[in-house]
């Protein structure tokens, strides 16, 4: 396995599986999750919306005290950074006009491709920011059944867990 990027954008999906409140999430993952997350605290850097969406989901998900868990710790790291551009980077993405979920920054997903609502967010900020920072994913399995679409909008995604997430995608698109 591949260190994780230390600059990157953070999916929730990574804290909560940090955290060990992802059902289904083998202990390898939870760990490796919660590994990267210090990672990131200890010398990364995080990319996020400037308009807050993305800290908006992580305080729905997350504890701001936090603990008890590393998804915890993580966003409390974030709260103390987020205005310092040192830690964090606070990327512009422009909603679309008929779809506040949907955002100009990103690309079109190749015929056959949706992405999910609630994540475009995400890939909006690796996809508008010039550096174009690399998303940690742990458990979405989603997100493995993108990976070629996303890549060829030019966004890049980091599996911490490949080898369950594929599995989980198998799992899922079999039924």
């Amino acid at each position: 396995m591949t260190s994780p990027p230390l600059r990157c954008v953070v999916d929730t999906n990574v804290a909560t599986t940090a955290n060990g409140s992802n059902a289904g999430a083998p202990p390898d993952c939870v760990a490796a999750s919660a590994s990267a997350l210090a990672a990131v605290m200890k010398t990364g850097h995080v990319f996020v919306d400037d308009g807050g969406r993305i800290v908006k989901e992580y305080r729905a998900n997350l504890r701001a005290k936090g603990e008890p868990g590393a998804g915890d710790a993580f966003l409390k790291w974030l709260l103390t950074h987020e205005w310092g551009e040192q830690r964090v980077t606070r990327v512009p993405i422009t909603a679309k006009a008929d779809d506040d979920e949907d955002f100009e920054e990103l690309g079109r997903p190749p015929a056959g491709t949706m992405y999910d609502r609630s994540d475009r967010k995400f890939l909006a900020v690796a996809a508008a920011s010039p550096e174009h920072p690399p998303v940690l994913q742990s458990f979405d399995s989603k997100w493995w059944g993108w990976k070629s679409a996303l890549e060829s909008v030019g966004v890049r995604i980091h599996f911490l867990c490949s080898a369950a997430i594929a599995q989980k995608h198998l799992e899922k698109i079999g039924k």
